[in-house]
């Protein structure tokens, strides 16, 4: 009798341990930007973030989904992609709303119909921006679709996303780079970042997820603690002016 119920509740734990670690998966990877927005929102000033870590999350974690239909990983995971990137919009928002309220002059809009190449995830408008992504989406579906059938073209998807999740913090350590400041730049979510990417691939690990989650989520921390060290490095300069993302 004893051993039922110490089975019973060592499943009881375990179920307990395994939705509290899928919780953490889901709003962990989320968490980091709630500084980054506060400080955007309160101090008005969004330069010092790049939007291209946005574009980043948002095509990592969009063939991440793609490739959920080839390998069935932990649907946690699928959720979490579909959360990232609905942060990911309310970031792009907040950041297109202060940047066209703090424009001096009244620019010419640059929107994603005109196809200028040199405005690139520079537009104007957060519409702009939804508009790409629904590009994305609709031909990514069709051609996931297409080569399901083939194990190659599906393994190379997966590799893809994760390795462009990995790399999510280039642009900003470039941005940082370029200016020689990491002033606007929130330093709580590149700690949050660090903490949560380093729980993310032992999560990986333990949970045998597909080598390619791991060893990617293994570069993000290495890039994590770059932007730390800019941080240090940077901490008594100004940004320099005429930089863009």
């Amino acid at each position: 009798m004893d051993w039922v119920i110490h089975d019973e509740l060592g499943i009881t734990v375990g179920t307990v341990v395994g939705w509290m670690a899928a919780s953490a998966m889901v709003l962990g990877g989320v968490l980091p930007y709630v500084p980054q927005y506060r400080q955007i929102k309160q101090t008005q000033d969004a330069d010092g973030f790049s939007l291209y870590v946005c574009l980043s999350l948002l095509m990592a974690n969009t063939l991440r989904i793609f490739f959920w239909f080839s390998k069935r990983y932990e649907l946690p995971l699928v959720v979490q992609s579909i959360v990232m990137n609905i942060t990911m919009f309310l970031m792009i928002h907040l950041c297109v709303r202060v940047k066209r309220s703090n424009a001096i002059l009244e620019a010419k809009e640059r929107v994603f119909s005109d196809f200028d190449a040199s405005y690139f995830w520079a537009w104007t408008d957060f519409q702009s921006y939804l508009d790409f992504m629904l590009v994305v989406w609709a031909i990514g579906a069709a051609v996931t679709y297409l080569m399901l059938p083939f194990v190659w073209f599906m393994e190379i998807v997966g590799f893809m996303a994760v390795f462009i999740e990995a790399m999510l913090g280039a642009p900003q350590f470039l941005k940082n780079f370029r200016t020689k400041s990491t002033q606007g730049m929130s330093i709580q979510m590149v700690l949050m970042w660090l903490i949560g990417d380093m729980f993310k691939t032992v999560y990986f690990i333990v949970r045998d997820a597909p080598t390619q989650f791991w060893l990617c989520g293994s570069l993000q921390v290495s890039l994590d603690i770059a932007i730390l060290c800019q941080v240090w490095m940077y901490r008594n300069n100004v940004p320099r002016q005429g930089h863009g993302d």
